[in-house]
């Protein structure tokens, strides 16, 4: 697995190539909370496009890090999603929590409401 975080201003972004499993998301969520410990960060887009496998676990850290997110009265949001890691997140809800886009450029200029 592979997590690059970058920053687009008040955005976290964090791209993931690879899977996303109990033998892999303690080390996501621990790369993810060390870039979200910056309080200025108000925003997370996570680009899944690379993202080949998810499964329960993946899940549960997604909801974690929204829960971060959202008491900073920002969003999350996720982009590029292969057939397979959108079904994850569609029987999981987690589109009630995390918005999805084509991109990460159409995320990042939605939540800078350029459109």
């Amino acid at each position: 697995m592979r997590i690059q975080c970058s920053r687009d201003k008040h955005t976290l972004v964090v791209d993931i190539e690879g899977e996303l499993d109990h033998h892999t998301s303690d080390v996501f969520r621990d790369k993810v909370d060390n870039a979200l410990k910056d309080p200025t960060i108000k925003n997370i887009v996570y680009d899944l496009s690379h993202l080949k496998f998810m499964d329960s676990s993946g899940v549960g850290v997604f909801i974690g890090r929204y829960k971060i997110i959202s008491r900073r009265g920002g969003v999350a949001a996720a982009a590029g999603l292969k057939p397979q890691i959108h079904k994850v997140f569609e029987v999981s809800g987690l589109y009630t929590i995390i918005k999805k886009y084509n991109d990460v450029q159409e995320a990042l200029a939605d939540i800078r409401g350029v459109r």
